[in-house]
């Protein structure tokens, strides 16, 4: 019997990241009892109380911890040694004697930061993406160090964890080639949206009652990073007001980061009644937000894959989205593709769905069975086969559905998913 930990360090205005962890988190509380009878969840804020899964689950508050996160932090720059920083932080830290103390046979860490490796614990690490390599130029992940940064803590926890949990085949090439991973030690496991995107969701899914949304919308839920591409999709807009006058376009995320220079954008443009500001929306009224939307547009340059989309696709609200990375594998035919440098690309597929009905009902009848193909319950089932391969030292059984893509495969075979 194994004993299983996660380590949650994101926040809901995380997004993406947030999300993810919650469905790790989902995950874990399946895991079969006689097999896994203990689950830890450590979390650096209270607020995961409010979304602890089940009693099975053993709560571990470890406060926010500044100061150890600024040691961490200072530790990962300066590339000082892990056995020693292990064996002093062992000695002498609270935090990491709780988690030591917990006896866990394997932590989970799903978010990508600094924590993943500044404990003496075997650890399953999930690595969201590199494109502070690939795509450097956006300031977000490329200045100010950030890039060198987030390059020493991903460095450091491939070195050390366990285990790699990717989201693609790309995803997978792109670890083995920056930092020399094994590919034995690198496991594809898709995203999936959160149970709250399913059909029997309950909460507020599908019943959304903002005053703010319009009768017909194109929804794009994204915070304002110059990689999100508002920029560009404001300016499609504009162009596709010319013909259809009634657009009109919803944007939802934190009002900071690039907010105000796409309110600027916004009003040079005179697309104050096109163009509307949700500010921050729970994740429980984005469901409904989906079901009344006639459609996600999603112009971002990262990738490999995204979340958002799969979100659209479950609940029947067609996509259009960048053909970057592996997002052609992800969504498959079930959207519409753009390049997101072109402004005319990103119109056209606005100006279609905006005005074909036909299109749409095609999109959202192969979008919910899209997302029939790879669902909660596989995922479920392919992260508890990870886990018990890594815990036991057995050959890894994953279910049919996921074989394909843990093979193991040259790198030439899995960079060329990139479309």
């Amino acid at each position: 019997m194994k004993k299983i930990g996660i380590f949650l360090s994101a926040r809901p205005s995380g997004g993406g990241m947030f999300q993810y962890s919650q469905t790790v988190l989902n995950a874990l509380a399946k895991l079969p009892p006689a097999e896994f009878p203990v689950v830890v969840a450590a979390y650096t804020d209270r607020i995961w109380e409010q979304y602890m899964p089940s009693d099975r689950v053993l709560h571990l508050s470890l406060g926010t911890r500044t100061g150890f996160n600024v040691l961490a932090s200072l530790r990962t720059m300066l590339r000082f040694p892990l056995k020693v920083w292990w064996k002093c932080v062992g000695r002498y830290s609270s935090l990491v004697k709780q988690v030591i103390a917990q006896g866990c046979d394997l932590w989970i860490f799903p978010r990508q930061d600094v924590w993943s490796s500044q404990f003496p614990v075997p650890a399953l690490v999930t690595i969201h993406d590199l494109m502070h390599r690939y795509e450097s130029h956006f300031p977000e992940v490329g200045s100010h160090g950030r890039a060198w940064y987030r390059d020493c803590y991903i460095r450091a926890a491939c070195d050390v964890a366990k285990g790699i949990l990717v989201d693609s085949r790309l995803g997978k090439a792109h670890v083995h080639e920056s930092y020399c991973t094994s590919l034995e030690k690198i496991h594809v496991l898709p995203y999936v949206p959160g149970s709250c995107f399913s059909d029997s969701a309950g909460g507020n899914g599908g019943m959304c009652t903002s005053p703010r949304l319009p009768e017909k919308f194109i929804f794009y839920p994204a915070q304002f990073w110059e990689h999100k591409n508002h920029k560009r999709l404001i300016e499609a807009v504009a162009l596709v007001k010319h013909r259809y006058p009634d657009i009109k376009l919803m944007l939802a995320g934190s009002k900071e980061n690039g907010y105000l220079q796409i309110l600027e954008q916004v009003k040079r443009l005179g697309l104050w009644d096109s163009v509307h500001f949700l500010g921050y929306v729970p994740d429980d009224d984005i469901p409904g937000i989906y079901d009344r939307a006639r459609a996600l547009i999603f112009p971002t340059f990262f990738g490999p894959t995204n979340i958002p989309p799969l979100e659209a696709l479950a609940r029947g609200c067609p996509v259009a989205a960048s053909n970057i990375y592996a997002m052609p594998d992800q969504l498959g035919d079930a959207a519409l593709y753009f390049d997101p440098n072109s402004v005319e690309q990103i119109a056209d597929c606005t100006s279609r769905l905006w005005s074909n009905d036909d299109l749409c009902a095609r999109l959202s009848d192969k979008g919910k069975l899209r997302s029939k193909e790879w669902n909660l319950e596989q995922f479920q089932l392919a992260l508890h086969a990870i886990i018990r391969h890594l815990t036991n030292d057995a050959p890894l059984a994953v279910p049919e559905t996921e074989s394909l893509l843990n093979q193991d495969m040259s790198v030439s075979t899995l960079a060329g998913t990139n479309s």
